[in-house]
C-alpha cells in the first residue's frame, strides 16, 4: 500500500462513496507506518469546517505543516513500536480479548478468505491491525476486491471488525500521553467511526 490517499476505483463509485474511502485509505495510511514528508505536505492542505471531522482536519493540518519527517517517525515509534511494545496495540485482538492473535484474528481471516481477500506479503502485522481493517474497508468501498462491495458488504465488515474496538483505540490515540500529531488523527478516526455508526445503523 502506497504512503498516499489517492484511491484508485475499479468500479464507478458516488462522491459519497469516494470520500469515505479517502478517509480510510487515509487513516489506514497514518496507521501502518509514519508519513513521509510528501504526505505531511499533503495534509497541510486539509481543510475542515465546524463538526468535529472538520475539527479535527484543521487540526491535523496545522500540525502537518510544522511537523518534520523525522518526529513524526518517532512519534510513531513512541506510539506504536516502542522498546518491547508502544504505548498502544492497535490490534482488534488485544482491544477485544486483552491478548493479541486471538479469536478476533481467526474471524477476521476466515472473514478475508471467504471474501477473496489476501493480506499483501510485505505485510508483516498480523490482519486485526486498525491500519489494515481501514485498508481493507476501502478496497470494498471502491470495489477493489472480488467480493461483493454494495452497502451490506461494507455494514457486515464494519459491524464484525471496527464497530466494537475502533472508536475506543481512537479515543485511546487522542488521549495517548505520547501523541501530538497523531492526536489530531485520534479525533478523525473516532469522528468517523461514529459517523460509519450512525450511517450503518439506518441500513
Amino acid at each position: 500500500m502506497n504512503n498516499t490517499a489517492e484511491i484508485q476505483c475499479p468500479r464507478s463509485i458516488t462522491d459519497e462513496e469516494r470520500a469515505r474511502a479517502q478517509m480510510y485509505q487515509l487513516l489506514g495510511v497514518l496507521l501502518s507506518g509514519p508519513p513521509t514528508s510528501e504526505l505531511l505536505r499533503g495534509l497541510a492542505s486539509l481543510q475542515g469546517d465546524d463538526t468535529t471531522l472538520g475539527s479535527a482536519s484543521r487540526t491535523l493540518a496545522a500540525l502537518a505543516e510544522r511537523t518534520s519527517p523525522e518526529d513524526a517517525n518517532r512519534e510513531y515509534n513512541n506510539l506504536f513500536i516502542g522498546v518491547g511494545r508502544g504505548e498502544l496495540l492497535p490490534y482488534a485482538s488485544y482491544y477485544l480479548t486483552g491478548f493479541l492473535n486471538e479469536k478476533p484474528l481467526a474471524n477476521l481471516r476466515g472473514d478475508l478468505m471467504a471474501r477473496g481477500i489476501k493480506a499483501s506479503d510485505d505485510v508483516k502485522e498480523p490482519e486485526d491491525h486498525i491500519g489494515t481493517l481501514c485498508e481493507i474497508m476501502a478496497g470494498i468501498i471502491t470495489g477493489e476486491f472480488e467480493c461483493d462491495s454494495d452497502l451490506s458488504s461494507q455494514k457486515a465488515f464494519f459491524d464484525a471488525h471496527l464497530a466494537k474496538w475502533a472508536a475506543l483505540f481512537f479515543t485511546d490515540l487522542e488521549k495517548a500521553q505520547t501523541a501530538v500529531f497523531y492526536a489530531p488523527v485520534g479525533s478523525l478516526g473516532r469522528a468517523f467511526m461514529a459517523i460509519e455508526a450512525e450511517a450503518f445503523a439506518l441500513q
